[in-house]
């Protein structure tokens, strides 16, 4: 669902987001998601729905990963 932005505020929340995404950690997690799902696909593993878990280092569902099972993700480290 998108956000109702004016265009500045568009552009200024374009601009951070790229730059979290960019960081060291987040690419290093990225590569490393990419990884485990190529292998995954590779053995016959069915992924479909689910991301990798860096916490907890296996596939979960989208909901559970993002929304940190349940916990919310504003206290989340």
């Amino acid at each position: 669902m998108a956000y109702k932005l004016s265009a500045k505020a568009k552009a200024a929340k374009k601009k951070r987001d790229l730059k979290a995404a960019k960081t060291d950690d987040r690419r290093k997690k990225k590569a490393e998601n990419q990884r485990k799902r190529r292998a995954a696909k590779k053995n016959g593993k069915d992924i479909r729905g689910l991301d990798y878990d860096h916490k907890t280092k296996r596939f979960t569902s989208i909901k559970n990963n993002r929304g940190n099972r349940g916990k919310g993700t504003k206290k989340e480290k």
